[in-house]
């Protein structure tokens, strides 16, 4: 602690999570999270997070030592909330036949039709709620009554992801201590509960004013922010503070490979796209070869997990020999803004330049 809260900010997220700045890094899944970027975040005042929804439980025990080891400040841990359904859904040998060119491309096995087995939900957040990191965030969906009842008992706050006012409404009805309003302008994964995710594609600085009107929980703005003028934005837009995902993704800690971290600083990542491909649930990502060869099989691929698990081996293998044309290049519409970077020195840039905009209003 020790360090002032901004002037320009109102202090209930800082006060409620035990923060010196209302700036919090949003949870990467699938590997891009890491442990040095969490708590280099954390330890310089903002909330650092990691993405855990596609770890064990026991995975996920480990992880909470670890983040407690390396930081003594608060950090968030994210669970995906599976939508109904899901844990049943498995893969045809169509879905299979449609990626085969690409694992004979890469020399690879193609995975085998069936049930593509994930994490079960339950049990990783038992596991969470027994380890008791500071904080637990969620997106896609609300978390069951007794997971944040027993949050609560525990002293362990949490957060919920909404990407249209209904869905903020929904979230603080339910109970979750804050609400992020997410726009469509973040890279990654939608979020999607309560509408298809086609009807909830609200840009980020339309979203914010109207969920900061619906709700009394703080509100964190996520979406298109990489740089002080978008954290002055969005907390003049009624905002107590802000998540941001691909400015953190392209700094030294994250665990983005460097193929893609130099993706984020190329003229390609002015354009960004909408895609099931990669996981079965629409994400947003800089477009590539496999996402323009793949764009006629959009509405065919199986849902999330189906789809993601079925791609796990390929992307994996590309990552690994260096082919951008066949990962996931999440990025959010801000990527152009973002800079190679260490996350303290990130977080102090974001600091200073909102403050030269916003001024003291002390």
């Amino acid at each position: 602690m020790g360090a002032r809260i901004p002037a320009w900010s109102s202090g209930r997220l800082e006060r409620l999570l035990g923060l010196d700045h209302p700036i919090v890094q949003g949870p990467f899944g699938g590997g891009l999270s890491s442990v040095a970027l969490a708590a280099a975040v954390s330890e310089a005042g903002g909330l650092g997070s990691y993405g855990g929804h596609i770890l064990s439980p026991g995975e996920l025990t480990g992880l909470v030592a670890e983040l407690k080891a390396a930081t003594t400040r608060p950090f968030a841990v994210n669970l995906w909330v599976p939508h109904p359904g899901e844990e049943k859904l498995r893969a045809e040998p169509a879905d299979v036949d449609r990626l085969r060119p690409y694992f004979e491309e890469l020399g690879l096995p193609a995975p085998e039709p069936g049930r593509q087995a994930g994490q079960d939900f339950d049990e990783q957040v038992d596991a969470l709620l027994a380890a008791g990191p500071p904080v637990l965030s969620f997106v896609m969906g609300v978390p069951p009554a007794r997971v944040l009842a027993e949050a609560r008992r525990r002293g362990i706050a949490t957060i919920g992801t909404a990407t249209t006012v209904d869905e903020a409404i929904a979230l603080e009805q339910a109970g979750l201590d804050a609400v992020v309003a997410s726009g469509s302008d973040a890279g990654g994964h939608r979020g999607a509960f309560l509408r298809p995710v086609g009807e909830s594609l609200v840009g980020t600085f339309s979203l914010v004013p109207q969920v900061a009107d619906a709700v009394s929980v703080p509100v964190i703005a996520a979406g298109g922010i990489a740089d002080g003028r978008g954290v002055a934005a969005a907390v003049t837009l009624g905002a107590h503070g802000v998540q941001i995902g691909t400015g953190f993704l392209a700094t030294e800690e994250s665990g983005a490979s460097a193929l893609h971290k130099a993706a984020l600083h190329t003229p390609d990542a002015r354009v960004t796209v909408l895609t099931r491909l990669f996981s079965g649930r629409l994400a947003r990502a800089i477009p590539n070869r496999f996402v323009r060869e793949m764009a006629a099989s959009e509405a065919e691929v199986p849902p999330y997990p189906v789809q993601n698990a079925l791609m796990l081996g390929l992307r994996r293998e590309a990552a690994r020999r260096g082919l951008a044309d066949l990962v996931n290049l999440w990025a959010g519409q801000a990527a152009p803004l973002t800079a190679a970077a260490g996350a303290r020195d990130y977080v102090g840039r974001l600091l200073a330049e909102t403050g030269e905009i916003m001024g003291d209003r002390r």
